[in-house]
């Protein structure tokens, strides 16, 4: 099998001048605050992926998508090496829930 990066895409939501994060549990950065994100698909747009990520962990729709940074993390004590796509957006509708509990403690 040959190692590669993985690539990780993570929203930041604005609304009111704030950005949303969710405090996470049980997965890589357990206890740390980050927005929400996850792992791009085969054959999946990037926008596509952030509306889909969003929608799955917190219930809200987003809008005005626009690239922001990147970042090349290798954490070598888990064994891991992501590049992370940002992706800039305005909330649209909804109010953040947590959907996946087993993983967000809360937003």
């Amino acid at each position: 099998m040959e190692n590669r990066p993985k690539i990780g895409i993570g929203i930041i939501v604005i609304k009111d001048n704030k950005v949303l994060l969710g405090k996470r549990k049980n997965v890589h950065g357990d206890g740390s605050w980050s927005f929400p994100g996850g792992h791009l698909e085969f054959n999946e747009g990037i926008e596509d992926c952030a509306r889909r990520e969003v929608m799955e962990e917190t219930g809200i729709r987003i809008r005005d998508l626009r690239a922001g940074p990147f970042t090349n993390d290798i954490f070598n004590k888990e064994g891991k090496h992501y590049v992370t796509l940002y992706v800039i957006s305005e909330h649209h509708s909804g109010e953040p829930k947590v959907m996946e509990p087993e993983r967000c403690e809360r937003w």
